[in-house]
């Protein structure tokens, strides 16, 4: 009798931590660069309210690098990118022998280039529908299935008509409604990059982006559903002066590691892929030269960023200073904002977390976290269990109303 009373407490335990999946909804968007301060420094009206109605972090940090397309698929997969392959937005593949370029449709459309269960396609194995209005890796089938409702990425599709879309789709019949819904905006980011940060463009774009979330928190509230609203971006951004001190000039490296090695620029970061000899000589010449920079093998990376094990990464990784860039030709640089920089040392690659809704807890603060345990917190408010993943549901379970 005292065994089947424990199993019977342990059965309705476990129940009330891990709720019973078809019964929840959730919305999960992204407003590319947009920084952790950017609220308050603006004092943003409808995230202001946001915060108020449900759960805030202090921020939420990037995986590294802090690029777009790694940390928009860290976001949905609870893998760091040296897990989950997609290691930088632009990066050598040894097994293709490609050079995979975000601009490069036909490889961002490549399944290849894709690891992890991606949380549309985790829905689906659990029997609901899932929906993607643009996120990185929505496009291809990573695990054998597109999302049951998803788009070819396209700039010019207009805000309000992918707000539109996200409502439509929750608004079909029971049985079709997707259960999991993923949404990106990528305006912010373009604009601060341009004109930084601090620009008076920058605040317009920011105070449009507070319209845009007024009027998608009031389109969900006028559904008569249980939808969770999940705020994040991908990283924030750093102020760049454009002046030629300021840039990184390695073109003595091209020369030696011409047709005998493979280098890979984003900015902030250079992958260098090479061995045996030339690997040698490329390390001497950077000797002693270490000015605003820091040089690394691959596994000689540090523990935090878990960066060490994919062989997508440069066998050497160059890493700038914060306000710095490697560049073959200054002129070609343009941008007075900048991200890709370590997160963990950088307080300005902060990003946003905020959350929303009837399974979340009202005017609730959290300290920073990084963005891996995002997806098991949108897994265990749809119900479900993840496989096995970086991400952990005990770092964020607490804002969860049970």
């Amino acid at each position: 009798m005292r065994k089947i009373a424990f199993l019977l407490y342990f059965s309705l335990v476990f129940q009330a931590a891990w709720p019973q999946s078809g019964t929840s909804y959730v919305v999960l968007v992204s407003f590319d660069g947009f920084r952790y301060d950017y609220v308050e420094k603006y004092d943003l009206e409808n995230f202001n309210q946001l915060i108020i109605e449900g759960t805030a972090a202090e921020k939420m940090i990037p995986s590294f690098p802090s690029k777009t397309f790694p940390n928009h698929y860290s976001i949905v997969t609870g893998l760091y990118p040296g897990n989950h392959g997609l290691v930088d937005n632009t990066f050598y593949d040894s097994i293709s022998n490609e050079t995979y370029k975000i601009s490069n449709r036909d490889m961002v459309r490549n399944s290849f280039y894709y690891g992890g269960m991606p949380l549309w396609q985790l829905v689906q194995e659990n029997g609901m529908k899932s929906a993607s209005y643009f996120w990185v890796g929505s496009e291809t089938a990573v695990a054998g299935s597109y999302p049951d409702h998803f788009k070819y990425y396209d700039e010019s599709v207009g805000d309000q008509e992918r707000i539109n879309a996200v409502i439509n789709w929750l608004r079909l019949p029971e049985e079709d409604r997707p259960h999991f819904i993923s949404l990106y905006f990528s305006f912010i980011d373009h604009v601060t990059h341009a004109h930084g940060p601090d620009a008076p463009e920058s605040e317009k774009a920011l105070r449009y982006a507070d319209q845009l979330l007024g009027e998608l928190k009031k389109q969900i509230e006028s559904l008569d559903l249980p939808v969770t609203l999940i705020i994040v971006s991908d990283h924030g951004m750093y102020p760049m002066i454009l002046d030629k001190e300021y840039y990184i000039d390695l073109s003595g490296i091209k020369d030696i590691a011409e047709n005998q090695a493979k280098i890979v620029n984003n900015g902030s970061h250079m992958h260098i892929y090479c061995d045996g000899e030339v690997k040698q000589r490329i390390l001497k010449q950077l000797e002693n030269k270490e000015d605003h920079f820091r040089t690394y093998l691959r596994e000689n990376t540090p523990d935090r960023w878990h960066y060490n094990g994919n062989y997508r990464i440069g066998d050497i990784l160059l890493v700038a200073e914060p306000g710095f860039s490697f560049s073959f030709n200054p002129n070609d640089n343009k941008h007075y904002g900048a991200h890709g920089y370590d997160p963990y040392t950088t307080p300005e690659m902060g990003a946003i977390f905020y959350a929303w809704g009837p399974r979340i807890k009202k005017n609730k603060k959290i300290p920073a976290f990084e963005n891996i345990h995002v997806y098991p917190l949108i897994a265990h408010i749809l119900g479900i269990e993840t496989p096995a993943i970086d991400g952990s549901v005990r770092v964020l379970q607490d804002i969860v109303v049970e």
